[in-house]
């Protein structure tokens, strides 16, 4: 059964951790993958609570957002965008039934139940329970449920490019309530080794592209590692750099031609440009002269002023300004000119775990300061 109004907040969770939407570059099983159904769930809740130009906005193909307004007494007020994601990452490992939203010692297990379900769903809850003082409030208020932030930030990236404009967007995440404002961006490379095959039986006829990779890794560890750690941000503390996928080889009797290795780093505001990754490129060429380097992918940090005048309203109600290495769509937004800050109810440790969960008392922790919130808008 889909989310309603007038569901306690943890029945609208249950009813969206049921409704599988993993991204699909996380290679979900067949029924997993795609935000559309969560996308239109959403949209139908926001419709039987009564907000105005509810829409589905096709981001990619059967991957929609969802845009809606809710009503405002007079027109031409500024607006307050609520922007949490729709789609999770994906499901391997995972030991507990991924889709089964168990309530259980005091918590909701399955994927999405922190990231950001359970946002979206206190997000959901404190619009119902507020809605008869949100048309008066200061402030126009939009809800937008974004599809693709756990691979691409597609859904921020239209929100962007479509024209829309709000003065203060506030990003689902899980944060345990506190608001962040400022987050490293990221640079991924994919990085390639080439060697030439050969019968392992005689190996030395070919050259391994693994152990070449192997070399790359050592750099990694060894040198790049030190030399961001060496140059720290007053607010961001150290870039970082991690190896998450390695792979090469074909046959176990083959000595392998090819290997091919994808680095995240977590990067400060000074080092956005193609010159960072020069720099990163000819450390790596320390360990692998010919390594080859692509740059897959630069996420923007995200930075607001917390002098902003809705950053004091977060004060009052008893929130504390923080950072993180982690990035969100608030960057993309901000960078759109959308000022941002994430913020709302379970730990950033329990995403993208094997089995996620989020307590049941913050979950109703985080209706009541989104309802704070609001209330000062």
């Amino acid at each position: 059964m889909n989310p309603a109004p007038g569901q306690d907040v943890v029945t609208i969770l249950q009813g969206l951790v049921r409704i599988p939407s993993v991204n699909p570059l996380a290679h979900p099983a067949p029924g997993e993958g795609g935000e559309k159904r969560c996308a239109e769930a959403v949209a139908e809740y926001l419709t039987a609570l009564g907000a105005q130009e509810v829409s589905l906005p096709e981001v990619l193909s059967d991957r929609p957002n969802v845009l809606a307004r809710m009503p405002a007494a007079r027109p031409g007020k500024p607006r307050l965008l609520l922007a949490p994601h729709l789609d999770t990452v994906g499901v391997g490992g995972m030991t507990i039934d991924p889709f089964a939203a168990e309530e259980r010692d005091g918590k909701i297990w399955g994927r999405g139940a922190t990231d950001t379900k359970g946002t979206m769903s206190a997000m959901l809850r404190a619009l119902y329970e507020l809605r008869e003082v949100i048309p008066n409030l200061d402030y126009e208020i939009w809800f937008a449920g974004l599809m693709g932030e756990e691979a691409g930030n597609e859904g921020a990236a239209w929100i962007v490019s479509s024209g829309f404009r709000a003065d203060f967007a506030l990003v689902g995440e899980p944060t345990s309530c506190d608001v962040l404002y400022a987050h490293k961006g990221a640079t991924w490379l994919r990085l390639t080794t080439r060697g030439k095959a050969a019968h392992a039986a005689e190996p030395q006829w070919g050259e391994n592209a693994i152990y070449k990779m192997a070399d790359v890794a050592r750099v990694v560890r060894d040198e790049l590692c030190r030399a961001l750690a060496a140059k720290p941000d007053a607010l961001l503390g150290a870039a970082t750099a991690s190896l998450g996928v390695v792979s090469g080889g074909r046959k176990i009797n083959v000595v392998p031609d090819c290997c091919e290795a994808e680095l995240d780093l977590r990067t400060l505001p000074s080092q956005q440009g193609d010159d960072f990754v020069a720099e990163v490129t000819s450390l790596l060429r320390r360990g692998c002269p010919d390594v080859e380097v692509e740059l897959l992918r630069r996420h923007p940090p995200m930075y607001t002023d917390p002098a902003h005048p809705m950053m004091e309203r977060f004060t009052r109600i008893g929130a504390k300004a923080v950072t993180a290495s982690w990035f969100c769509d608030g960057s993309l937004l901000s960078h759109g000119g959308i000022p941002s800050v994430a913020a709302g109810p379970g730990s950033i440790a329990q995403a993208h775990v094997v089995d996620e969960f989020i307590e049941i008392a913050e979950l109703h922790r985080g209706v009541e300061f989104y309802k704070a919130f609001l209330c000062q808008c």
